[in-house]
């Protein structure tokens, strides 16, 4: 079993309520639930911003994850049409590690098959997977082209537009833990 963290963002219908969909459907799966923030979109596609969030998890191999995310996507009837474009919800594996939690000896999981790509290719140039990582866990870790790096060495690599374009809101998920 692995434990992963999975970055939701929302931005279109109730934002919040998806999300939160996210975090209900995990249940006692979940073991981590960053603050959420609200960011502009990524990518070239005119649209509103996005509320942003990190959930880490835990029980399940990284495929059944891949499983597990798509069937929430679906469940929010999200429409997979453009690329980066509006959604009703998105949800990305972006890390699965092996071992206990808080153990020294976890390791990431890597995968570069059509299917799944771990750690997710583009997470580290993300302010909004970064910046509520970090919030969550401020010694996070992410291999980066076969590097261990710290996620706020990652988040500083970027530039002060990208961090300052990922604002807390005042809005929370709950769950489980919080």
């Amino acid at each position: 079993m692995t434990r992963a963290v999975l970055s939701i963002g929302s931005n279109l219908g109730d934002r919040l309520t998806h999300l939160q969909s996210v975090v209900d459907a995990l249940g006692p799966d979940v073991v981590g639930i960053s603050p959420v923030y609200q960011t502009a979109p990524w990518g070239p596609v005119p649209q509103l911003d996005f509320f942003n969030a990190i959930v880490i998890a835990q029980g399940r191999e990284p495929r059944e994850w891949l499983t597990v995310v798509h069937r929430l996507e679906q469940s929010a009837q999200r429409v997979r049409g453009e690329r980066w474009g509006p959604r009703t919800l998105d949800v990305d594996v972006i890390s699965c590690r092996r071992g206990i939690d808080g153990d020294a000896t976890t390791t990431e999981v890597l995968s570069d098959d059509a299917e799944l790509t771990l750690p997710h290719p583009r997470a580290h140039q993300r302010a909004f997977v970064l910046v509520p990582w970090l919030a969550l866990e401020p010694e996070a870790v992410l291999t980066v082209e076969g590097r261990l790096r710290p996620v706020a060495d990652l988040l500083a690599g970027l530039t002060p537009a990208e961090r300052d374009g990922v604002q807390r809101v005042a809005d929370t998920l709950t769950g489980p833990v919080t």
